[in-house]
């Protein structure tokens, strides 16, 4: 299995934005296979959806650092590691910034680049960048649109609903050929839907440990998956070439062996063969966080 860990981004680790570098290139260098980043904007006081089902948003997403400086940081910093966006809120942006500001992540990476997006859930975070959330379906989908037609044809042209990219010379292109693998976050059926339609993978998630009275996380991503798979092959796509990457959200309470178990267990139930760590509620600074890194990788290993 390849195991990444996610950037300092938020919390308190977002507080150190000099320790990215170093927390990318030491990460590489005890193993690691890929790094990831988010994307959080703001931190309502009073939200309207709190998260992960909650009435609260966690003082962790107080503090954010912006996704495509932090990738950059860590593509200048590493020679070898994937780097991954779980995920964008795609809906935010423009698909001609989008498009731009992920290219050059590529660029810079040569090649390295993992596209996660999403639609997120904040209410506030929509009434921040002025964009209808009702619409994000919709913007989502013309933005794959857009963004395909960014990363693939050159004069760039693109009209829909809600975007425009005006007929454009556009000669720099991703190194990823012959654009970066696209993966969809999803839940909903709808989504799910668009993840059998369109995406090269799904990004599901496994909160550790399970929190008391749901349903084992890994066990029902091994259930839920090969149904995915069957959505992909009735879209007339392959499922053998559908990816996943799993994202391993371990609590404040988690242990090394908590996350390391959740890592084995998703290989060997699941077939998932790529999973990243979030470190946010764990590492209060770029050691604390390396020294996670080291140890959960010696132990997933070991097993």
């Amino acid at each position: 299995m390849r195991i990444g860990f996610a950037l300092p981004q938020f919390g308190p680790l977002a507080h150190h934005p000099e320790d990215i570098a170093r927390f990318a290139r030491q990460a590489e260098e005890l193993g690691a296979d890929s790094l990831w980043v988010g994307d959080r904007l703001l931190a309502p006081v009073d939200p309207i959806v709190g998260y992960a089902g909650t009435d609260v948003i966690p003082p962790e997403f107080r503090a954010a650092l912006d996704p495509f400086a932090v990738l950059a940081t860590a593509a200048a910093a590493t020679e070898r590691v994937g780097l991954g966006t779980d995920v964008i809120n795609a809906p935010w942006y423009p698909p001609a910034l989008l498009a731009r500001s992920l290219t050059t992540v590529d660029l810079l990476s040569a090649g390295r680049l993992l596209v996660g997006l999403g639609t997120g859930w904040s209410p506030e975070e929509y009434e921040a960048v002025d964009v209808p959330m009702a619409e994000r379906g919709r913007r989502l989908d013309e933005c794959l649109d857009a963004l395909d037609a960014w990363w693939t044809r050159n004069p760039v042209e693109y009209r829909g609903d809600h975007w425009t990219v005006p007929a454009s010379h556009v000669d720099l292109k991703p190194a990823s050929r012959p654009r970066p693998p696209v993966y969809l976050a999803a839940f909903a059926p709808a989504a799910m839907r668009r993840v059998a339609r369109r995406a090269d993978g799904w990004l599901p998630i496994a909160v550790v440990p399970a929190t008391s009275g749901a349903p084992d996380p890994i066990a029902a991503l091994a259930e839920r998956l090969p149904g995915v798979r069957e959505a992909v092959e009735r879209e007339g796509r392959d499922p053998a070439a559908f990816d996943a990457i799993l994202r391993v959200n371990p609590s404040a309470d988690a242990s090394v062996d908590d996350i390391a178990t959740a890592l084995v267990r998703a290989e060997r139930e699941a077939g998932i063969q790529h999973a990243f760590v979030d470190l946010i509620y764990l590492g209060k600074d770029a050691d604390q966080a390396l020294d996670l890194v080291q140890r959960v990788l010696e132990r997933a290993r070991a097993s």
